[in-house]
């Protein structure tokens, strides 16, 4: 028979079928056979220890993050596998307290650094966001905005903060004295109160929750769209291709809801500056980033604290006696006299270890020839990071990790004298920490100190567990925290002195 022939027998549309199939067949074979293979026997990381399913594929590892439950599973590898173990194909975990310096910690000039992850980051304009830029422009940005931050401006800042924490405590008393009986969402009003003050710093405004005991539907917004953000970027880790779907499938509200929430801040600037013509991009990028780290993770310290108060009453009659043996009245509390509370410093750094506002980690990813971390080699573009949760939780760096001892923080348990607090950075390490972390420790002491002062404070029914099962997409996804309140009186403060 001729090749003609032949050729000539040949289905066209039956050839393209089959070369379609073929070619798909042969992806699948790669995704599914040969590249978890890769990864578990051949891959550079495949000396570090971890489960093998996530070593072979990062579907493991967007489940877990999409769980809610990401940092609890994490830390559970680490007690089965160590303290630095492989969560991805790519990624390594840290718990050693010197990861710190060695992921995030300063470098020399001219030393290529573990940049931040690029996915975490491609909503953000690189140029002109904070959190985002790679490392000589966010050195030019940090010093733009960390005047505000100073000693010397949180002073100036303290009488518009106390207007608002007078305000926040004059509100809980009347709906105290209206309805004895009746619990106090202590989530929304810690909330009210942070964006308040936040608010009024940036915008030269508040947002209006203590006056009308509501949420701003921008601030409603904010948490919405955190958790939006946090699944798309979990996807967009896994399979690239699919984070645009992922994000279009979460619908057009969602997208509205982030145009809200950009128009919202630059209205607000608009309003306060006048029309805004110079460097538009970088007030608004860095405005939200400011109200978002400078309110939620406050208000959520703040919430946790409280809770755990509540579930321990020696810390709590402790803590209260502190407080009214410091002051007489109210006026006595004030950014300076909160300072000499050593034991409320300490129930507040308890409290951030064991609920971190930010429990998830900002990965780095190692640069070009790779970098020496933690006395051993890791190859170039790899994901490094550190769970704050798991950090803060495992026995290894912490005895009875997951009890609330406030005497851990100061020296006077031998429990605790093997501690490594070095490990303890709830406001991040190195050139990229938090800069708010000042005016945060001065508003969360300031308002647990009034609320002790001026509060009996006792759990409502049904909320003994109130923190068991919360969910963290990013943030913890705190559901209402019911308490009941009673104003002291002046002979109750008096007899709680004595005892001081």
């Amino acid at each position: 028979m001729s090749k003609s022939l032949l050729l000539g027998s040949i289905d066209p549309t039956h050839l393209g079928l089959s070369l379609i199939v073929a070619a798909a067949a042969s992806a699948l074979l790669y995704v599914v056979v040969l590249r978890p293979l890769y990864n578990v026997l051949f891959h550079p990381l495949r000396k570090y220890p971890g489960p093998k399913l996530w070593a072979a594929s990062r579907l493991p590892y967007l489940r877990n993050w999409l769980s809610g439950r990401g940092p609890q599973e994490v830390l559970a590898l680490h007690r089965r596998y160590g303290d630095v173990i492989r969560v991805a194909p790519d990624e390594l975990s840290y718990l050693r307290p010197d990861a710190w310096k060695e992921i995030m910690g300063h470098l020399p000039r001219g030393v290529l650094e573990n940049e931040k992850d690029p996915t975490m980051f491609s909503g953000f304009n690189l140029l002109d966001s904070l959190i985002a830029a790679p490392r000589d422009e966010h050195g030019r940005l940090r010093s733009l905005l960390s005047h505000g931050f100073s000693a010397a401006r949180l002073r100036d800042q303290q009488p518009i903060i106390m207007r608002y924490v007078d305000l926040f405590v004059e509100r809980l008393r009347d709906k105290a004295r209206a309805d004895p009986a009746g619990g106090v969402n202590m989530v929304l009003w810690y909330n009210y109160a942070t964006f308040d003050i936040i608010g009024d710093l940036a915008f030269g405004e508040p947002f209006g929750g203590l006056e009308s005991a509501t949420l701003h539907p921008w601030v409603a917004v904010v948490f919405q769209w955190i958790k939006r953000n946090a699944q798309v970027v979990a996807v967009r880790r896994t399979i690239p291709a699919l984070a645009d779907l992922v994000d279009t499938m979460l619908g057009k509200p969602a997208t509205a809801q982030v145009q809200e929430h950009m128009g919202y801040i630059k209205a607000k600037l608009d309003k306060r500056l006048g029309t805004v013509t110079e460097r538009p991009d970088f007030l608004e990028e860095n405005a939200n980033l400011l109200i978002i780290a400078g309110s939620e993770t406050t208000a959520t310290a703040l919430s946790f604290a409280t809770y755990l108060l509540l579930t321990h009453p020696r810390v709590l009659q402790r803590v209260t006696e502190e407080v009214l043996g410091a002051f007489s009245s109210e006026a006595e509390i004030t950014f300076n006299s909160v300072q000499s509370l050593k034991y409320m410093i300490a129930v507040l750094d308890e409290t951030l270890r064991i609920f971190p506002p930010v429990p998830v980690p900002v990965p780095r990813v190692t640069p070009p020839g790779g970098r020496m971390i933690c006395g051993e080699f890791i190859p170039e573009k790899t994901r490094v990071g550190i769970w704050h949760y798991s950090m803060y939780h495992h026995p290894g760096n912490f005895a009875l990790p997951e009890e609330f001892h406030p005497e851990r923080w100061l020296g006077e348990d031998p429990r605790f004298a093997h501690d490594h607090k070095e490990a303890f950075e709830p406001f991040s390490y190195g050139a990229r920490n938090c800069l708010g972390r000042n005016l945060a420790y001065a508003e969360m002491r300031t308002i647990l100190a009034r609320m002790l002062f001026s509060f009996d404070m006792r759990l409502s029914p049904g909320y003994e567990r109130w923190a068991d099962g919360i969910k963290i997409h990013n943030l913890f996804e705190k559901p209402p925290l019911m308490i009941n309140l009673t104003p002291r009186g002046d002979q109750e403060r008096a007899n709680l002195r004595s005892r001081h």
